[in-house]
């Protein structure tokens, strides 16, 4: 089932694209489809992008709820919610996403580890409306035609290292670096920046003394040092394995940074709105008032108050 309604059908949209490219080249044709998976998920990645810069916008007062908690995990985690309710922010909307991008990488692995295996599989494994075009049926008689390079300069089907100690391949080696460092950026384009966050071996150093940790600071610590984890687990992953996948990976880390770029500054009035909202019922909050905003009325009263004295001294 995973094969028929997975790894086919993303196949097949690859498949198309090469078929009908001008030049008929495989890199470029994987390159394509990359734009135009992520292009598909906008309206998902738009979504996920507005939450984490509400989430961004958020902190300070996420850190006085916590605050305000003193400790009591189950005020606490009431207080928030009730924050995420008024705001309209869902922590956990992320996820529907991630999972989808994961299982498209899953079956575009199945798909080119199929060619690479058997280039013949780029005919066979395709749908038979795709066999008939005419450039499929071109590689049916004749596979030699089939181009799995970038440009003619990296092969596709070759790893940047190579199994058995047969050295590295460079071409390769840049592809896969610069899939690293395109997820280092794009991790660290939608992490909260605070210059008061601890470090994690800061926080682990002062628990081992007694001092207990606050769960925000652990949560802030813990995403810093996952913006240099999940590059270094996309080397190592991809180093040994088809540079096809780095591509993709590479391309994908791109458009996605360009993506979130144009979204974190795009309907700034609107997020603001999001962000600034003051909480409606902030009396079913406890100690709502840490975390709400002073009203216009306060700031009128405050003001007039501040008059009256200026005039008494003016008498006086």
């Amino acid at each position: 089932m995973f094969t028929t309604f997975i790894v086919q059908p993303i196949f097949n949209l690859l498949v198309l694209i090469y078929a009908l490219l001008p030049g008929h080249n495989f890199g470029l044709a994987l390159i394509l489809f990359t734009v135009v998976i992520r292009l598909l998920l906008w309206p998902m990645l738009k979504k996920q992008l507005h939450q984490a810069k509400a989430m961004r916008k958020l902190q300070p007062e996420i850190k006085k709820v916590k605050q305000a908690a003193k400790g009591d995990r189950t005020k606490e985690s009431k207080m928030l919610m009730e924050l995420y309710k008024e705001r309209g922010i869902n922590p956990f909307a992320t996820f529907p996403t991630l999972i989808l991008q994961l299982i498209i990488l899953i079956g575009l692995y199945s798909g080119l580890r199929r060619i690479i295996v058997d280039p013949h599989a780029i005919v066979t494994f395709a749908y038979p409306t795709l066999q008939h075009l005419s450039w499929m049926k071109e590689l049916s008689h004749n596979i030699h035609k089939f181009d799995d390079t970038l440009f003619g300069v990296v092969n596709l089907g070759r790893a940047a290292l190579n199994k058995g100690g047969h050295g590295v391949y460079w071409p390769a080696m840049l592809i896969v670096f610069g899939s690293a460092v395109a997820q280092f950026y794009q991790s660290k384009q939608l992490l909260p920046t605070s210059k008061e966050h601890r470090g994690l071996r800061s926080i682990l150093r002062d628990a081992g003394s007694g001092k207990q940790a606050d769960q925000s600071e652990v949560n802030a610590a813990v995403g810093q040092s996952t913006r240099y984890l999940l590059p270094v687990m996309i080397f190592i992953f991809t180093v040994s394995i088809a540079s096809a996948l780095s591509l993709y990976w590479l391309v994908g880390g791109i458009v996605a940074f360009i993506q979130q770029s144009i979204v974190l500054r795009e309907d700034e009035t609107e997020m603001e709105a999001i962000a600034d909202k003051p909480t409606k019922d902030v009396a079913n909050i406890p100690e709502a008032e840490i975390i709400d905003k002073p009203s216009k009325t306060n700031k009128k009263d405050a003001s007039s108050k501040s008059k009256k004295h200026s005039k008494k001294r003016r008498k006086r």
